[in-house]
């Protein structure tokens, strides 16, 4: 009896509550940045967000946390950075440690009627009952008489495969709208940039049905209102990249008079706000506007509500593997900066994914790349990476004249190093390991307790490595190859990466420890002085590696992550994995242990082998 007493009063209490705690509506649109005329883009059409934003403020500086869709949902759901969960990669799946809940949990514990129509698409494994319900048909209007909802209703047109589906009827001018500096002025990117914009008017058409929908239940003045973006446009360069472009999304809030005591300290009717905020803030803003103390776990800050936090000085995003294709970058902003750092430069911006390159955009640029017609900003996608790069967000909101380099802005620079050194240290970023290894060393926890224990991951040893291998100094050499020794085998994976990043001289001059590498108990390890001897080594080199790719690329034996990096290995060598074809075209697509989110990278890169081994061949063969 003594345990279901707490649980009584809980429920006493709650519904006494219930008439004094604000409804929340959450809605949210998928790939778009704040393109909309409340926003002042004059091209935009968009009457209802416009209308909502002349009640409520306009987040000015508003972050997704990451510029994809399920690493941001994640981030959304847990009210932690997927880094320190393991589940920043493109539809992995981790599990969070024992207490920790979803944010639907603890509002459906308060008394709240919780409901998401319908997209989920989360990193993390559900425990227990999440949602009320979450399905198309979920919805606010199901709950019990009186009882607080808080609802979400997502917005698909928007998104990526919507803005180069053909036919479409065109209703913005493809001649008027602006083109960004990184992308080529070709009638194929005007279409697309304008059919995002033809997206956006349908999108809010949406939006007005469900606030109209709520004015029409006489429930708008009991209801606190967020519209947002999951993340920037499906316009490549923005989606998947951690600039401004892919991380800035619209974030407008409307509160009723009624609950104007939960609102933000900086909140404005018909205004805007500066603010930094990102998706690792929203679970804490939504706790504290139900009367919620956020749990001490949370690693964002709440801006609005009961418990509302100081303005932090900072936001921060991320990138992970991307689909199928392998990345780190690291990035954190100002009100007028952004600094990011690439862990891997030796990887083009502009990798090929099969999904993006189905969009007429990507296919148009990368070919005048090829042909020699791109200015050197339109060019910069198609290249390797400087390991830092820093823009002035003020002067160029596209992002295309890195200041990394210059005296003038030196202390910027080191200041948001800094910052993004020090929040990786302190959420325990556990994307310096290799991705195989977030789970293997994780198993019987969780990679967040993993991360947070030093003897499992002694983080400062191998961020140096990562630090040191990616700066791209020659001097740093002996490091590298004495890091092929080291005990951790995260540290080899970085000293062997960095070896490969230095090219033709480097891997020459490494070529015994790198050899020796391809024996090394950690396939990840491996695969990269694999990688490192294939590119850059002599025919004796390429002789030994094909073995080790080929055997590592098999994932009924070595898993679907070292799988992929393999073939991603194998697609770097070229016309020299030639020997492959065979090999490649016997390798197992699916395995019991692969789930449906992550089945068919492995197929991609495959086909991605065998289509260039075909092209290799030539007619004649």
């Amino acid at each position: 009896m003594k345990y279901l007493l707490p649980l009584f009063a809980l429920l006493v209490v709650s519904a006494a509550d219930a008439a004094e705690r604000p409804n929340i509506l959450w809605i949210t649109s998928e790939d778009n940045g704040p393109h909309l005329g409340c926003y002042g883009d004059k091209y935009a059409d968009t009457p209802n967000i416009d209308g909502l934003a002349a009640r409520g403020t306009i987040y000015l500086n508003c972050w997704s946390t990451a510029p994809v869709c399920a690493p941001a949902r994640t981030t959304l759901i847990s009210g932690l950075y997927p880094p320190s969960t393991g589940a920043e990669h493109m539809r992995s799946m981790t599990s969070l440690p024992d207490g920790f809940r979803m944010y639907p949990q603890h509002l459906r514990e308060a008394g709240y009627y919780c409901t998401n129509n319908s997209k989920e698409d989360y990193n993390l494994q559900k425990r227990g009952k999440v949602w009320d319900e979450s399905s198309r048909k979920a919805h606010w209007k199901n709950r019990k008489d009186g009882q607080p909802f808080f609802a979400i209703f997502n917005h698909t047109i928007s998104h990526e495969s919507r803005i180069r589906s053909r036919p479409h009827k065109q209703v913005h001018d493809p001649a008027k709208v602006r083109i960004p500096a990184y992308h080529p002025d070709t009638p194929e990117v005007r279409q697309d940039w304008a059919q995002y914009y033809d997206k956006l008017t349908e999108m809010d058409a949406k939006v007005g049905k469900n606030l109209q929908e709520l004015k029409e239940a006489g429930l708008d003045k009991d209801t606190i209102i967020f519209y947002y973006g999951d993340h920037g446009s499906g316009m490549p360069r923005s989606k998947r990249w951690p600039y401004n472009s892919g991380l800035r999304v619209p974030l407008v809030i409307y509160v009723p008079p009624k609950f104007q005591a939960l609102a933000a300290s900086d909140y404005k009717p018909s205004g805007s706000t500066d603010r930094l905020v990102g998706f690792i803030d929203f679970p804490a803003t939504l706790l504290s506007l139900a009367g919620i103390k956020p749990p001490a776990q949370f690693q964002g800050h709440a801006f609005m509500g009961r418990h509302e936090a100081d303005e932090q000085p900072y936001i921060y995003g991320f990138r992970g593997r991307m689909d199928e294709r392998f990345d780190m970058v690291r990035v954190v902003r100002d009100k007028r900066y952004i600094y990011i750092r690439n862990y891997m430069p030796h990887k083009v911006y502009g990798q090929y994914i099969a999904y993006m390159f189905q969009t007429p955009t990507t296919q148009v640029w990368k070919r005048l790349y090829d042909e020699g017609k791109l200015t050197a900003a339109q060019s910069v996608f198609w290249k390797t990476k400087p390991p830092e790069e820093l823009y002035d967000l003020e002067s160029d909101p596209d992002e295309v004249n890195n200041l990394a380099g210059s005296a003038e802005h030196g202390d910027v620079l080191q200041r948001l190093r800094k910052a993004q050194r020090s929040l990786a240290l302190k959420i325990r970023d556990v994307g310096f390991l290799p991705e195989a290894e977030i789970h293997s060393r994780a198993e019987g926890s969780t990679p967040y307790e993993m991360g947070h224990d030093e003897k499992k991951y002694a983080m400062e040893n191998i961020l140096a490595m990562a630090e040191i291998a990616s700066s791209l100094k020659s001097e740093v050499t002996p490091k590298l190859t004495a890091g092929l020794r080291d005990n951790d085998s995260a540290v080899r994976y970085w000293a062997a990466m960095g070896l490969l990043m230095r090219g033709s001289e480097t891997v020459a001059n490494s070529r015994d420890s790198l050899r020796a590498a391809l024996a090394d108990e950690s396939y990840s390890v491996r695969v990269i002085a694999a990688e490192a001897l294939g590119r850059y080594g002599n025919t004796d080199d390429v002789r030994l590696v094909l073995p080790v790719i080929a055997d590592a690329s098999d994932m009924g034996k070595h898993g679907v992550f070292v799988s992929m990096l393999a073939l991603n290995a194998m697609d770097s060598l070229g016309t020299k994995a030639a020997p492959l074809r065979q090999t490649v075209q016997q390798l197992p697509k699916t395995v019991p242990s692969v789930t449906g989110r992550m089945k068919g990278y492995v197929p991609r890169l495959i086909e991605k082998a065998l289509a260039d081994f075909n092209k290799s061949r030539g007619p004649q063969e």
